[in-house]
């Protein structure tokens, strides 16, 4: 399954979603640990389409890539890798294209 993750930083607080095919979810329970192999991402979410599961992901974040797994209760650990896109996002260019008209 392919979805593409958003991260934002609040002040000291995370927040994240997952857009994937069927639906756009809310991350929960996000965690940054910082060790000597470098950064450790955890996070929680919710999937209803397929069907309704209940997830949970480790990953390590290495430069512009990311591996890890996740898990749905008991059913066995998925392998997860992701890379990061510089692309700066619509509402970013739309704010960047009003600042440069005025």
């Amino acid at each position: 399954m392919r979805a593409i993750y958003q991260f934002d930083a609040h002040d000291s607080a995370i927040t994240g979603s997952a857009t994937g095919k069927h639906e756009t979810v809310v991350l929960a329970d996000i965690a940054v640990r910082e060790d000597d192999h470098g950064t450790e991402v955890t996070w929680r979410q919710t999937i209803s389409k397929p069907m309704r599961l209940n997830l949970t992901f480790v990953v390590r974040i290495d430069g512009d890539r990311m591996s890890g797994d996740s898990r749905a209760g008991r059913l066995p650990r998925s392998e997860v890798s992701g890379v990061r896109d510089h692309q700066p996002s619509m509402e970013a260019n739309a704010q960047r294209s009003q600042r440069n008209s005025n």
